[in-house]
C-alpha cells in the first residue's frame, strides 16, 4: 500500500475516533444537566433541601431560642407563679442557659417531693392536678388559675368546708358582723382548719361584686353587702334600735360592718386580720428551708456532731440503691419536757448532687427521740438513728450534702462527702456493701421493701463508725449482725444452678490469728440464682474485748472468680 493511501486511511480513522468522542462528552453533559436539573427540581420541591444563608441560619437560632424562651417564661409565670418563692423567682432570672435553667426546674421540684426515694413526685402531681381543677371550676373571663379563688385552691389545696352564696340576696348577719338582715352579692367563705404558716381556722373570703363570676378574695367583710351605701337599709342591730348610725360605718378602718353588741374588738383584730391577708399571699413555705439554706451557700458549722454511713445495693443494671444512716448520740441532742416526756427533736435536710452540679436527689425530715424524765440521764451514751434510701445512676461519682439541726438547743452541724456509686458489670462477680448490723430480722410480707432500715425482705439497721476513723463498736451483750449480696454468679448450663463457696473469717487482728473460720457452699443454700443474699447472727460474748477484721472470700467454681470483702470492728 502507497504512502497516500496509509495517510488517507489515518485521517479517516482519527474522524470517526473524533466523533466517538464527542457523542459521548454530549451524552455526559445531557446527563449531567439532566441530573441537574432533577437535583435543582428537588431543591424547588423540599425547602428543607436549601442551603441556608448565614443570616437565614441566625434567624432560624433567633426563633428557636425565643421559643423556648416562651416555655421557661410559661414555667415561671404560669406553671409555678403562686408557689415559687421570691427569692427562688430572683435566682431563675440570673441563670444565664437552658442547662442551668432546666437544673433548676428539677430542683425545684426535688425541694418539694414528700418521697423523694420514688419515681413519682406527689407533691408535682398534685399541683397540676390543682391548676386543672382552677381552670376548670373557676374561670371567669380568665383562666381560673389566675382567679383568687384558684390562687388559693392551687396554693393550699381544697378547704375543708365552703360556705356558698352563688345568688347572692337576704343575708342575716352574724352577731360578730352586727347583726341585722340586709342583702349581699354572691360570695364564698372558705375555711381550712389548719395552714402551716397561716395559722388554725383560716376563714377566706371571696366577693362577686361585678355579679359575673370573678370572686375575689377581700379582708373587708362588708364589702358583699349590696345595701352598704343605700341610706336606711341593710342596717345593724345596733342601728336599728337607734344605738349607732351607719354614716359611722365610713369614719375609716379596715371593714365598714357597722358597731353591734359582739364586734366592739374589730378594731383590735385589724392587724390579725391583715397579717393573716399577707400570709395567704406569700407561697407556701418549704420545709426546713434553713437547712436547704445552709446546703446551698456552703456554710460549715460543726457544733452538731454526727456520724454518716452510706452503702450500696444493686437493684438494676445502671440503678444503686444507697442507704445512708445518719446517727446522733442523745448527749448532743437537747431535750425538753413536753406531754409528761423528754423529747429532742432533729431536722434532716440532704441533698445529692452529681460532679457537674445536677441535683439528683434532695430530702428532709424530723427525727424525735421521747425519753421518760427518770432514765434520760441513762440514756445519754445511747443513739438515735436516722435512714434514708435513695436510687442513683450507675456508675457515676455522686456529692452527698448534709444538714442536721437540734431544734431546741438551735444547733447546726454539716457533713459533705463524695459517694462514688459502683458500676455491676453482668460478666463480673461483684458484691454489695458488707454491712454490720446491730439489729437484723426478717420482715412481714406487706411490709417487703418498704420502711426504715428495709432492704427487700430483711430488716438490717447498720452499726454507724465514728467521725474519727475508728471502727464500728459492739458490745458484749449485743449480737453482731453481717449483711450482704453477691452478684452475678456464673450458672452451670446443665444444672442452671450456681457453684460458689462462701469462707467466712474472724481475725484478731492484735495476734493476727483467726477466732471463728466457716465455710458453705451454694449446694447447701438452697434455691439459689445468679445473686445470693448472705445474713449470719454473731453473738459478741464469743469474742473476747478487742479488734477484729471480718473476712468474707466468694468463690465461684464457674466463672473462676473472686471476691472478698472485709470490714473491722471492736467489741468492746
Amino acid at each position: 500500500m502507497s504512502r497516500v493511501a496509509l495517510h488517507k486511511r489515518a485521517v479517516v480513522a482519527f474522524l470517526l475516533a473524533s466523533l466517538c468522542c464527542f457523542s459521548v462528552f454530549a451524552q455526559e453533559r445531557k446527563s449531567n444537566s439532566s441530573e441537574q436539573a432533577t437535583s435543582s427540581e428537588q431543591q424547588e420541591a423540599d425547602p428543607l433541601k436549601r442551603p441556608l444563608s448565614e443570616k437565614q441560619k441566625k434567624a432560624n437560632a433567633k426563633a428557636l431560642r425565643q421559643e423556648l424562651g416562651k416555655t421557661y417564661k410559661k414555667w415561671l409565670d404560669e406553671d409555678v407563679r403562686w408557689i415559687i418563692t421570691d427569692e427562688e423567682r430572683q435566682a431563675f432570672k440570673q441563670l444565664s442557659n437552658d442547662e442551668e435553667r432546666d437544673q433548676f426546674i428539677e430542683a425545684f421540684w426535688a425541694r418539694r417531693d414528700p418521697t423523694p426515694d420514688t419515681p413519682e413526685n406527689e407533691y408535682k402531681e398534685e399541683h397540676y392536678r390543682r391548676i386543672a381543677y382552677a381552670n376548670e371550676h373557676f374561670a371567669a373571663g380568665i383562666p381560673g388559675w389566675k382567679t383568687d379563688r384558684g390562687r388559693m385552691y392551687i396554693m393550699y389545696g381544697p378547704p375543708d368546708e365552703i360556705e356558698s352564696h352563688p345568688s347572692g340576696g337576704t343575708y342575716d348577719r352574724p352577731m360578730e358582723e352586727g347583726g341585722g338582715t340586709t342583702s349581699t352579692y354572691p360570695f364564698e367563705n372558705w375555711r381550712y382548719r389548719y395552714l402551716e404558716g397561716v395559722g388554725q381556722e383560716v376563714i377566706i373570703e371571696f366577693v362577686d361584686t361585678c355579679m359575673c363570676g370573678d370572686y375575689h378574695m377581700t379582708i373587708d367583710r362588708s364589702e358583699k353587702d349590696a345595701l352598704l351605701y343605700t341610706p336606711n337599709a341593710g342596717l345593724t342591730l345596733y342601728e336599728q334600735m337607734g344605738m349607732a348610725s351607719k354614716a359611722n360605718r365610713f369614719n375609716g378602718g379596715l371593714e365598714r360592718l357597722g358597731s353591734g353588741p359582739f364586734n366592739q374588738d374589730n378594731a383590735s383584730k385589724q392587724f390579725d386580720r391583715l397579717e393573716q391577708f399577707a400570709k395567704l399571699n406569700k407561697p407556701p413555705a418549704i420545709k426546713f428551708k434553713d437547712l436547704e439554706e445552709v446546703v446551698t451557700h456552703k456554710i460549715s458549722v460543726n457544733l452538731m456532731p454526727f456520724d454518716v454511713v452510706t452503702d450500696f445495693v444493686k437493684v438494676t443494671s445502671d440503678t444503686v440503691l444507697v442507704p445512708i444512716t445518719v446517727q446522733i448520740k442523745n448527749k448532743d441532742i437537747t431535750f425538753v419536757n413536753k406531754d409528761g416526756v423528754s423529747r429532742g427533736t432533729v431536722n434532716i435536710f440532704g441533698r445529692i448532687t452529681t460532679i457537674a452540679g445536677r441535683v439528683a436527689q434532695t430530702f428532709e425530715d424530723t427525727v424525735q427521740v421521747d425519753v421518760p424524765p427518770e432514765l434520760l440521764p441513762k440514756t445519754t451514751e445511747n443513739a438515735s438513728v436516722y435512714w434514708k434510701s435513695v436510687p442513683l445512676r450507675t456508675p457515676g461519682r455522686y456529692m452527698l450534702e448534709l444538714v442536721v439541726k437540734d431544734v431546741n438547743g438551735d444547733r447546726v452541724g454539716t457533713w459533705r462527702r463524695s459517694v462514688p456509686v459502683p458500676e455491676y458489670n453482668e460478666d463480673r462477680l461483684a458484691t454489695s456493701s458488707l454491712v454490720l448490723a446491730d439489729a437484723m430480722h426478717p420482715v412481714a410480707t406487706r411490709n417487703v421493701g418498704t420502711g426504715n432500715f428495709v432492704i427487700g425482705d430483711t430488716y438490717v439497721r447498720p452499726r454507724v463508725p465514728p467521725a474519727d476513723g475508728k471502727p464500728v463498736s459492739f458490745k458484749r451483750s449485743q449480737n453482731l449482725n453481717l449483711w450482704m449480696q453477691v452478684y452475678h454468679l456464673s450458672v452451670d448450663e446443665k444444672t442452671h444452678k450456681p457453684s460458689a463457696t462462701v469462707e467466712y473469717d474472724v481475725v484478731n487482728t492484735t495476734t493476727n490469728k483467726p477466732v471463728i473460720h466457716t465455710i458453705e457452699s451454694t449446694d447447701q443454700m438452697g434455691n439459689v440464682g445468679d445473686q445470693l443474699t448472705l445474713k449470719k447472727t454473731l453473738s459478741a460474748a464469743n469474742l473476747q474485748p478487742g479488734v477484729y477484721k471480718l473476712q468474707i472470700k466468694v468463690n465461684d467454681n464457674i466463672s473462676k472468680q473472686t471476691v472478698d470483702p472485709s470490714a473491722t470492728f471492736t467489741v468492746e
